[in-house]
């Protein structure tokens, strides 16, 4: 089993920045693809940005196009933690944000909540106008 804890959540202004941090414990692995994705109100989750399994010569990744050149997600696996830093964000990121595990390894990005085994408890990310 695997626990996923987000952190780094927030308020912040239109054009600001925050990056969150998921820490993953339990029997974990740097071969699991990891992902983030978010869910805003009356709307479906959505992903977000995503890390492939990490091998010796690295990993992928992939971005959804809303956040493209914003957003950039990268992993330390000392410390089985994925980042999602965010950059130039806008009203229309306020979301609750989670993060996600596939226990399978995969050496391309899943982009789909189905493919992920694990999920964190989300952290809300407000951004105001």
């Amino acid at each position: 089993q695997v626990q996923l804890v987000e952190s780094g959540g927030g308020l912040v202004q239109a054009g600001g920045s925050l990056r969150l941090s998921c820490t993953a414990s339990g029997r974990t692995s740097s071969m699991y693809p990891m992902g983030w994705f978010r869910q805003a109100p009356g709307k479906e989750r959505e992903f977000v940005a995503g890390s492939s399994s990490s091998t010796s010569s690295g990993g992928s990744t992939y971005y959804a196009d809303f956040v493209k050149g914003r957003f950039t997600i990268s992993r330390d696996t000392a410390k089985n933690t994925v980042y999602l830093q965010m950059n130039s964000l806008k009203p229309e990121d306020t979301a609750v944000y989670y993060c996600a595990a596939d226990r399978g390894y995969k050496a391309w990005v899943p982009t789909t909540a189905d493919h992920y085994d694990y999920w964190g408890q989300g952290t809300q990310v407000t951004v105001s106008s």
